[in-house]
């Protein structure tokens, strides 16, 4: 069984700030804000949801369809997909723009200040969603504008369930928009205050967003999350991560889990837990795609599926 992924792959630029931003920042100088940050360690990592997620589900197995757009610099993102035997055929070049970029900053406390240059995203509406008989999945993470609302419609359209989680794009629309990618969706993921937002623009609280969809999932970081079916919410504890070192692609890690665990017809609840064990080793690791799981395989049971994963 093929998932398909849709979203950004993307070159990240991950640089560290020693210091706090909250001690750099006077919230009563927001108005004239002009600060500068030193950062002595940086690094460029592979990034992008749609390429995070996949790179997760194909370690626990899985069969990911990344859906994505790449500048005419994308050839090294494409080659290293290919070698971890990542499928690229929904990966289009487009010429004469750059792969999307995201320039992070973590402070010491883990906060973090990201810029992003879409490029290529903005082609993403170019590939199209069709039914075929290997796809029983998907999912909608950040992407190009219309790229999510043209992919949710198709993704119904073919009849193949899929998780709504708009992430960082969930801004970019109202309320109306939310509640047709909703109601298109079989379940829908958010953080705690992509949450928030995804209710105080729809009007709806989260019972009532589960009331519409099979389940809704609200990430809280350490917190762990909130699962919510049918109006009724199940807290999941966090893991303890076994170190602290980049929060990057934590949440496209919880995600992978999920829909590893959706593919397996597990309980919403049980791909949770699963989410929060492997954002818990992804955090120990620098980069979004840099992490094994070899960890928690040692700690299952060999009757476990995952005990048999790659």
């Amino acid at each position: 069984m093929a998932a398909v992924i849709c979203g950004s792959l993307a070159f990240d630029t991950i640089m560290t700030f020693e210091g706090r931003f909250a001690e750099q920042i006077l919230p009563e100088q927001l108005h004239i804000l002009n600060v500068s940050f030193l950062v002595p360690a940086l690094r460029r990592d592979f990034g992008g949801c749609a390429g995070n997620i996949a790179y997760g589900l194909k370690l626990l197995g899985g069969e990911p369809l990344p859906m994505a757009t790449v500048g005419s610099d994308g050839y090294g993102y494409i080659a290293r997909m290919q070698s971890l035997g990542i499928s690229t055929e929904y990966v289009r070049e487009v010429d004469e723009t750059y792969t999307a970029q995201a320039m992070i900053m973590t402070d010491r406390d883990n906060n973090q200040i990201t810029a992003f240059h879409p490029g290529a995203m903005m082609h993403a509406h170019v590939n199209r969603i069709d039914a075929r008989p290997d796809v029983k999945l998907g999912i909608i993470s950040p992407d190009g504008r219309e790229a999510m609302v043209e992919h949710a419609g198709q993704f119904a359209a073919a009849n193949i369930p899929f998780v709504f989680d708009p992430g960082q794009g969930l801004p970019m629309f109202d309320g109306r928009e939310l509640a047709t990618f909703i109601d298109q969706a079989t379940w829908v993921t958010v953080n705690d205050y992509e949450g928030k937002m995804l209710c105080e623009r729809t009007g709806w609280a989260p019972a009532q967003v589960s009331q519409r969809v099979e389940g809704l999932v609200v990430t809280l970081g350490h917190d762990g999350c909130e699962v919510w079916i049918r109006g009724e919410k199940t807290v999941v504890p966090a893991v303890k991560a076994h170190e602290v070192v980049d929060p990057t692609g934590c949440g496209d890690a919880w995600r992978s889990a999920l829909l590893y665990g959706l593919e397996q017809g597990w309980t919403l609840e049980r791909c949770a837990r699963l989410g929060n064990q492997v954002g818990a080793i992804k955090i120990a690791s620098r980069g979004p795609q840099n992490y094994t799981l070899d960890g928690l395989r040692r700690a299952r049971q060999p009757a476990d599926p995952l005990s048999q994963t790659r």
